[in-house]
């Protein structure tokens, strides 16, 4: 990891709210962006955000996320994803992110992200399988 990453840097990205985003159990008229969705766009944009504070062969894996989902998006409105980094201990960068749609806030939290030597993960990986018989 790089001596780049520091406390307080913030990053904003923004994304439409289509049809895969959403929930589909409440028909058209009820489709509204879907939490889980919501945590894999908090999660790509900490991991975006990381990408070029880190080493070659380094990647990120998230580890904990907790969520406020506060309002209903509906489909084809564009939210806007806002994350701090507000703790680096070691490896374990911790953000905090708020989602916003043009209306209201939608969502609020904590993300964690452990940065991970991939050669590493790999052979970790590659033990368990074999542990499973895989």
């Amino acid at each position: 990891m790089k001596d780049t990453l520091q406390v307080g840097l913030a990053s904003t990205n923004r994304v439409t709210v289509d049809e895969s985003r959403c929930i589909a159990f409440m028909g058209k008229e009820g489709m509204v962006y879907a939490t889980p969705r919501m945590v894999s766009d908090v999660e790509y944009a900490c991991r975006d955000f990381l990408l070029p504070h880190l080493d070659d062969g380094e990647d990120s894996v998230g580890a904990h996320v907790a969520i406020d989902h506060l309002a209903a998006t509906p489909l084809g409105f564009e939210v806007t994803i806002e994350v701090r980094v507000v703790d680096i201990d070691k490896r374990r960068v911790t953000f905090e992110f708020a989602v916003r749609d043009p209306v209201e806030d939608c969502g609020r939290g904590r993300h964690v992200r452990f940065v991970a030597d991939k050669a590493k993960s790999f052979a970790r990986i590659q033990a368990k399988r074999a542990k499973a018989g895989l």
